[in-house]
């Protein structure tokens, strides 16, 4: 092959590569970032969390008789007051108080609130935060308990 010839396989070549390139990222650009962090927490998101419970001491009747007051002490069109429960079987007995007014978030309908629960001689304070979808039932978001007796 001639010198022309060469030179005109060689210009044609680099001609048609420059057309093409590859971004490489790297650990200083903040996209980088902001992808691994979203791809950290989307794969722990699809871990389930099992939701949070009112109190280890209740039986499943208790823990009906409940949730049952809590959701009756977070209707947004009930009346705010506190709403006491009991189970004359277990001797298991508590009330629910909302606090503050309900508010929307992520699509759903939440309010925080304030528990008692006493079983047997043990006495649980709780503050905490529960949310539904329009048709759905309350579900508890979060409860923070501290015990006496």
């Amino acid at each position: 092959m001639s010198r022309g010839a060469r030179l005109i396989v060689l210009t044609a070549t680099a001609g048609g590569l420059a057309g093409c390139s590859i971004a490489v990222p790297t650990a200083s650009d903040p996209s980088v970032m902001w992808n691994s962090e979203r791809v950290a927490s989307d794969v722990t998101s699809a871990i389930p969390k099992s939701p949070p419970k009112l109190s280890g001491a209740l039986d499943s009747e208790d823990q009906r008789r409940a949730i049952a007051a809590l959701s009756t002490a977070l209707d947004p069109q009930g009346s705010g007051t506190s709403v006491n429960w009991d189970n004359p079987q277990s001797g298991a007995k508590g009330s629910f108080t909302p606090v503050g007014q309900p508010y929307p978030l992520e699509g759903r309908i939440c309010r925080a609130f304030h528990g008692d629960i006493v079983v047997s001689d043990t006495q649980e304070s709780l503050q905490g935060a529960a949310c539904r979808e329009k048709t759905a039932e309350w579900a508890l978001t979060e409860v923070k308990r501290s015990k006496k007796g």
